[in-house]
C-alpha cells in the first residue's frame, strides 16, 4: 500500500516550500487510497522549539491537510536510533572514529589546495576501534567503495552517482545523538514509507541513505526530489521576497482553499487549468507530473486566485471570516447588520479578507480623515449646495432603502440641473471618506440614516472651513 510522509524540522515555521511538499505528498497518497505521514524531525535539539511544532501543526491544520498517522516525534526515538546503529556496527557496516576536528580541518583544507572534492579520507574505516573515555569518538557508516547508487526519481528521472563519489558519513556524534541522514533512513524503514517527496536540496543525501537502507536489508522507497521556489528576481525563495510562515498568509486574509490551489500550481499543471478544487487535485494529480525546473512565486497569481475564491465560495464563509477579522480588530457592529449585503457588494473587488474589512470599515466606524486625492476632487465649494439638498431630502426620507435613495440623489440632480456625478461623488466621499464604493445608494442605505446625515454635515463643515 502507498505510505507517503511529510517530515518537517520544527526549527522555524511552516514555510511555503514546506507547505508545497505537504500538499504533494498529501495529494500522492489521497490518490492512490494511501496512508500520508506526519513526522517532526526534532533531533537537533538546540533549534527546535514547541513554538515551532505548533506552528507546524496549525498550518497542516489549516490547510486540512489531514494525517492518518503520527505526528511522530524523532527526540522519541532515540533508544531505536542507538538499537539500528549499534546492529551496523556489529554487523561491520559501520565503525568507530576518533578523528579531531583539527584533523579534519587540515585534511579538508590540503584537498582543497589539490583541488580535490573534501571528503573523509577512511582514516580510521580498518582500526576496528572501540570507544573509551579518553577520546572523543563518532560512528561512521562504512560505504561500499565500489559499483555504483542508481535510482530512477518521479522528477529527475534517472540518477547514478558512484559509491567512489561517496564518503563515509557520521551517522552518531560524539554525544551519541544520531545525525539527520540515520534517522531518516530508519523512520522511513520502520515506518514502511514507500514514496518519499521532498525537496531537491536533499537530492545528494539520497544515495547515501539508500546505501544504509541496503545494509539493513530493507526496502528503497521512490523517490521525488521537487525543484525548489523562486523569488521573482529568480533568487531563491527566502524571507526577503516575503516568504514567511504559512500562517502569516492566514493572518494577511488568504483563504486556505485558494493558498492550496497556488501551491499545488507551483510546480504542477493539468493543461491550461488554473483553479482547482481539492478533488479535481487529488484526480489529476501525479508525481511525474512535477516540473523539473524552478517555480517563481508571484503575489499577483495569488492574489488573483484568492479573488476567483471570495467571490466562489458560499457567501455565509466568507461573512464567518469577516466578522471573525472585525472581532481580531475590535471593531464593534450591530447585531442586526446586513452582513450579506455588504460582503456580496465588495467580495468582487478585492482580494483578501482583510482588503475587504478595510473597505467595509467605514460601514461600522467613522473614519479620521478622508483621502486627500478623493477630497481635494469632490469636497470642493461648488458641492455644498447638492450636500446641502441631499442633508434636507435624506432628514425627511422614512424608508431607507435603496430605490428611495436613488430616488432622492436623481431628483436632486434635476432640480440643481447637475450630472450624477457632481451629486453622487460628493456624497461618496462625505460618507466613505474615499472615492471608491458600490453603487452610492446600496453604500448609503447600509451605512444607516444617523451615520449618514451625520457625516454629510461633517463634509459640509471640512468644506465651510476651507
Amino acid at each position: 500500500m502507498t505510505k507517503t510522509r511529510f517530515a518537517p524540522s520544527p526549527t522555524g515555521f511552516l514555510h511555503v516550500g514546506g507547505a508545497r511538499t505537504a500538499l504533494f505528498s498529501w495529494l500522492h497518497s489521497k490518490k492512490m487510497g494511501g496512508t500520508f505521514v506526519l513526522r517532526i524531525e526534532d533531533t537537533d535539539r538546540e533549534r527546535s522549539t514547541a513554538e515551532s511544532v505548533q506552528a507546524i501543526l496549525d498550518g497542516m491544520k489549516w490547510l486540512s491537510l489531514d494525517y492518518d498517522e503520527g505526528p511522530y516525534y524523532q527526540s522519541e526515538r532515540f533508544d531505536r536510533y542507538a538499537v539500528v546503529i549499534q546492529q551496523l556496527i556489529d554487523a561491520g557496516n559501520a565503525y568507530y572514529c576518533s578523528c579531531t576536528k583539527q584533523r579534519l580541518e587540515e585534511l579538508r583544507e590540503a584537498q582543497m589546495l589539490a583541488k580535490q572534492k573534501p571528503r573523509y579520507d577512511g582514516c580510521c574505516r580498518e582500526l576496528g576501534l572501540e570507544p573509551d573515555t579518553d577520546s572523543e569518538f563518532v560512528v561512521r557508516f562504512k560505504n561500499p567503495q565500489q559499483g555504483e547508487v542508481v535510482f530512477s526519481d518521479h522528477v529527475k528521472g534517472t540518477v547514478s552517482v558512484k559509491n567512489s563519489e561517496l564518503d563515509d558519513l557520521i551517522i552518531a556524534r560524539s554525544d551519541e545523538t544520531p545525525t539527520y541522514n540515520l534517522t531518516v533512513v530508519v523512520d522511513d524503514m520502520d515506518m514502511q514509507i514507500t514514496h518519499v517527496v521532498r525537496g531537491d536540496d536533499h537530492v545528494n543525501n539520497t544515495p547515501r541513505q539508500i546505501n544504509i537502507l541496503k545494509a539493513l536489508g530493507a526496502e528503497t522507497p521512490e523517490y521525488a526530489h521537487v525543484p525548489m521556489i523562486l523569488g521573482d528576481d529568480g533568487k531563491r525563495l527566502s524571507k526577503r521576497h516575503g516568504a514567511v510562515g504559512i500562517m502569516q498568509y492566514f493572518d494577511d486574509g488568504y483563504l486556505p482553499e485558494a493558498m492550496l490551489n497556488y501551491l499545488v500550481r507551483l510546480g504542477w499543471s493539468h493543461g491550461d487549468q488554473e483553479i482547482f478544487s481539492t478533488a479535481d487535485m487529488i484526480e489529476h494529480f501525479s508525481l511525474d507530473d512535477i516540473n523539473k525546473s524552478a517555480s517563481t512565486f508571484n503575489t499577483d497569481k495569488l492574489n488573483w486566485i484568492n479573488q476567483q475564491y471570495l467571490i466562489s465560495l458560499p457567501i455565509d464563509q466568507i461573512v464567518d471570516l469577516v466578522k471573525q477579522r472585525l472581532h481580531k480588530t475590535g471593531t464593534n457592529y450591530d447585531a442586526e447588520t446586513d452582513f450579506h449585503s455588504i460582503v456580496d457588494l465588495y467580495r468582487q473587488r478585492v482580494s483578501t479578507i482583510n482588503q475587504l474589512v478595510d473597505s467595509i470599515l467605514y460601514c461600522f466606524e467613522d473614519f479620521e480623515e478622508y483621502d486627500e486625492k478623493a477630497a481635494k476632487k469632490a469636497l470642493r465649494p461648488v458641492a455644498l449646495e447638492p450636500l446641502q439638498s441631499l442633508l434636507n431630502e435624506f432628514g425627511n426620507l422614512e424608508e431607507w432603502k435603496s430605490p428611495a435613495i436613488h430616488q432622492v440623489i436623481e431628483s436632486i440632480t434635476q432640480v440643481l440641473e447637475l450630472n450624477m456625478g457632481k451629486v453622487g461623488q460628493p456624497l461618496r466621499v462625505a460618507v466613505t471618506g474615499g472615492s471608491f464604493s458600490p453603487p452610492i445608494d446600496k453604500t448609503v442605505e447600509i451605512i444607516g440614516k444617523a451615520k449618514t446625515l451625520s457625516r454629510i454635515s461633517r463634509a459640509i463643515s471640512y468644506i465651510s472651513a476651507k
